[in-house]
């Protein structure tokens, strides 16, 4: 197997995210930030890594001001009409969440999904979808997937199991963070004071 230093993955993976950002349609970002910007509350969910993501993005809007909940987490409280659901799912259609998904429409909550699979079951309920690509492969036994997955179309045994969407995914939401300062005029001196104090 051939080495490689991991700055250079870095680099390929900074890359790879930037071509990613060029391909985001601006009408799905502004839809996104005009659902975050009108909901009354905001849920978050992902399965897995995409998870851990999404609990990120929920610490950010609750340092914005915003009323923000991790679906799953003991002090979540019930979803209503006119909640917004911001789910991250790579694939669209992985069953826990898609089943999680559907309750929150039948609630009357509204569904954003981000994903790379826009065509999925999860996409076929979404209000709002933003599409990130991640040129993942379908593979019917994951663990040969680390040597098999591609970035920016040379093999490489880096990147494995959906790595590259859920990345571009936690810097996209990063950037939706920092628009949403913008928008709302909130400066890094209000978020300071809405920072856990007792860790």
């Amino acid at each position: 197997m051939e080495n490689h230093e991991v700055q250079d993955m870095m680099r390929l993976m900074a890359s790879k995210i930037a071509s990613i950002a060029d391909k985001i349609a601006n009408s799905e970002v502004e839809l996104f930030l005009h659902e975050l910007l009108c909901a009354k509350r905001v849920y978050v969910l992902g399965a897995g890594r995409s998870g851990l993501v999404a609990k990120a993005f929920a610490m950010r809007l609750m340092h914005l001001g915003l009323q923000c909940f991790v679906v799953g987490e003991t002090v979540t409280p019930a979803m209503a009409e006119g909640d917004v659901l911001v789910v991250l799912s790579g694939s669209g259609k992985t069953k826990t969440v898609a089943e999680l998904a559907e309750t929150a429409k039948e609630i009357g909550g509204r569904v954003c999904l981000i994903t790379s699979n826009p065509d999925s079951r999860i996409g076929k309920i979404a209000d709002c979808i933003v599409e990130i690509e991640s040129h993942r492969d379908e593979v019917k036994d994951e663990s040969v997937e680390f040597e098999i997955r591609q970035m920016m179309g040379e093999h490489k045994s880096f990147a494995p199991l959906g790595t590259i969407f859920e990345t571009t995914t936690m810097v996209f939401i990063d950037a939706i963070v920092s628009r949403l300062m913008e928008i709302t005029e909130t400066d890094v001196e209000d978020l300071k004071c809405r920072h856990a104090n007792i860790e």
